[in-house]
């Protein structure tokens, strides 16, 4: 199933423990419909000292949400879904996606 998130998008998420946060997308897993977003559904990771990190110790990180929990954000900061528009320009054919809310180009 294709989705209608992208790496790079801003999207809120909308239910679970993190309800109410916003951040960017970081990753897109379309096989397991899930989504990484930056400083949202943080885990604790215990790491190993390596050349990296020489102390170890304990480390935040991103864990995966799956794409129903998150919504899109337009411009004004608004939740909305999307919609897409297929136009001809010379000999390309060019689809963009287009908030509802806001009918701008995402």
């Amino acid at each position: 199933m294709k989705l209608k998130i992208k790496k790079g998008d801003t999207v809120k998420v909308i239910a679970g423990n993190n309800k109410g946060e916003t951040g960017r997308v970081l990753m897109v897993n379309p096989n397991k419909m899930t989504v990484l977003v930056e400083g949202v559904n943080l885990r604790s990771k215990a790491q190993r000292p390596s050349q990296q990190y020489p102390n170890g110790g304990i480390h935040q990180q991103e864990a995966p949400i799956h794409y129903s929990n998150v919504m899109l954000v337009d411009k004004n900061g608004d939740t909305t879904r999307v919609r897409y528009e297929r136009t001809v320009s010379g000999e390309k054919k060019v689809v963009k996606r287009i908030a509802k809310t806001t009918n701008e180009e995402l």
